[in-house]
């Protein structure tokens, strides 16, 4: 099995909503099996009259499938609902939550389990399978409560930009795994692989965004083709067809073009496996719909700066100069693309600022988050903080002609209004101040 075929097959199972509660019908199957076995094997028999127990556990089972059926047309409704209100990038995310995976997969179990024994009722009421659908149905009705106290915060708009910064946080570590404290002297400085033309271009077969690439499968096939591969997309980027997607340099041999394609997965919509841009990119949609004047909640729009805050400061703290990939020979084998520092700050403050030039909350909280990261950050990465400062000034002087205003939207406050604002924080050792 190729990666692309693995990676497939771990998405769909990923963003696929009904593999565990099928599964959770074989699961109900056979522990009926089991239990029945044991209750025939040790005589075991509940003292109830049949006619009681078959009414008893068919009403449960009408009432176990309806209840299905209302919780996942109930779960949908919330989910686009949400989406309306927040963005529709949000959906797969919600969809994919194991606690709703699991929670359906139970129902469909207690279902499953409460038809089998209501079908081993004969002369005498079977003990075990009685009692385990009984008590399935009441554990089903616990974890109900569950799912709706959990999709309750997960759609609340600061529970769903949490879910996003802290799968945001994962990728960003994924993707650039050295801090920026590391020690210098244990850290290679990335070699310049530079090439007048190359041997030639691989063009993609069919359009889409490219989700994610196998690195260590095209480190191995320019290794054995003794060769450099750059990849010319970026994860996040649409790929027309026949648009390049590789090229191959040095002076080796030509990998083969089935295996590169094999090495790379486009799709119909980004994700977030190996994308840290769009973790930015959908809590940056989320406060420009809360800006959006039919919705007009700039409140929305400060809980996200608050998580874009976070993360851009956990990505600040890391070295963003991945983007090649050596062999165990220490040969540059591999070229690719990642974003930047400035790419980050760009995505995470310009459609804000421009959203929400009318809001004083709004520019309140991004005046504190820059400043925040101005005296918080290294040196090297507050040149592109200042210059979205100044804009930032910029447009409180356009969008706030009265003075009085004017001095209110100059001053940070991590609350947006009626926040105090926060004594300078103290740098790391060795940082100089601004």
């Amino acid at each position: 099995m190729t990666w692309l075929q693995r990676y497939r097959l771990w998405q769909y199972f990923r963003s696929s909503i009904w593999i565990l509660p099928a599964l959770g019908i074989v699961v109900a199957l056979g522990t009926v099996r089991f239990l029945h076995a044991i209750e025939v094997a040790m005589g075991w028999t509940l003292e109830l009259d049949p006619s009681t127990a078959l009414t008893l556990l068919g009403t449960l089972a009408s009432s176990m499938f309806a209840f299905i059926v209302f919780v996942c047309s109930a779960l949908l409704i919330s989910v686009q609902l949400a989406s309306a209100q927040l963005t529709p990038r949000f959906i797969g995310i919600v969809l994919q939550n194991p606690a709703t995976k699991l929670t359906l997969t139970l129902f469909v179990f207690t279902f499953t389990l409460t038809l089998a024994a209501l079908v081993r009722i004969k002369g005498a009421v079977p003990l075990l399978t009685a009692y385990a659908a009984v008590y399935s149905c009441l554990a089903s009705l616990c974890f109900f409560l569950y799912l709706v106290d959990k999709v309750c915060q997960a759609l609340r708009p600061s529970g769903a930009l949490r879910m996003v910064a802290r799968l945001g946080l994962e990728v960003v570590n994924n993707v650039y795994p050295r801090l920026l404290s590391a020690s210098q002297d244990r850290i290679p400085e990335p070699a310049k692989v530079v090439y007048r033309e190359p041997r030639c271009s691989i063009p993609n077969f069919r359009e889409g965004v490219v989700l994610a690439f196998d690195m260590e499968g095209l480190v191995t096939l320019a290794q054995r083709a003794d060769c450099v591969i750059e990849m010319v997309p970026q994860v996040g980027d649409f790929v027309a067809a026949e648009q390049p997607l590789f090229r191959i340099f040095g002076h080796g041999s030509i990998p083969p073009a089935a295996a590169l394609h094999q090495s790379v997965a486009v799709g119909p919509e980004r994700t977030l496996q190996q994308d840290p841009a769009f973790a930015f990119r959908i809590m940056v949609d989320i406060a420009s719909k809360g800006l959006s004047p039919a919705i007009n909640d700039p409140t929305t729009a400060v809980l996200a700066i608050d998580q874009i805050h976070h993360l851009l400061r956990h990505v600040g703290s890391r070295h963003l100069d991945e983007g090649q990939k050596r062999d165990a020979h220490g040969s540059v084998r591999l070229v690719y693309r990642t974003p930047a520092w400035e790419d980050f700050v760009h995505l995470a403050v310009t459609e804000v600022r421009q959203f929400g030039g009318t809001s004083i909350q709004v520019a309140r909280r991004l005046r504190g988050m820059l400043e925040n990261l101005i005296q918080t950050l290294p040196q090297e990465r507050t040149a592109v903080l200042r210059r979205e400062l100044d804009l930032l000034d910029r447009s409180a002087k356009r969008f706030f002609p009265d003075a009085e205003d004017r001095a209110m939207a100059d001053v940070s406050d991590s609350q947006g209004v009626g926040g105090k604002p926060a004594p300078n924080e103290t740098r790391t050792a060795g940082r100089p101040a601004p």
